[in-house]
């Protein structure tokens, strides 16, 4: 069986993003805990863990680190629904408003209209009184 090394992971600008350190940590923790539990199998003539303590250890590391990373996701996570609440609240309120002042446009445009038919109609009559006043 051949074994593979580990990448190395280049920490320099880790400090200007925590996110990108917090994943790096997570990263190389899974990767001791790894190698620590298939350790056994490297070595030739042993068949089972001999220090249960030390992989108790490691298993509570990278849960510790698992739980870290994953508890600033979450908080990424329940900003951005909250965020994403009070937009849906904004639009809710604009659609409201919006569909207000079209319903008092298509009011005013109908009182226009009518208004507008009402002059047409008086100007009719006024065409044909004129034009039976000359005719007579």
């Amino acid at each position: 069986m051949n074994a593979i090394t580990s990448e190395k992971t280049d920490n320099e600008g880790n400090d200007a993003n925590p996110s990108l350190a917090a994943v790096t940590e997570v990263e190389a923790g899974i990767r001791d805990f790894v190698r620590n539990d298939v350790a056994y199998l490297r070595r030739p003539g042993q068949t089972s863990r001999t220090d249960a303590a030390e992989d108790d250890t490691t298993v509570k590391n990278v849960n510790s680190l698992i739980q870290r990373v994953a508890g600033t996701s979450l908080g990424e996570i329940e900003n951005l629904i909250t965020e994403l609440e009070s937009l849906r609240d904004l639009l809710h309120a604009e659609g409201q408003r919006v569909q207000r002042e079209i319903a008092g446009y298509a009011h005013l445009s109908h009182a226009a209209m009518k208004s507008t038919r009402i002059i047409a109609e008086n100007l009719a009559q006024w065409k044909s009184a004129a034009e039976n006043f000359r005719q007579s």
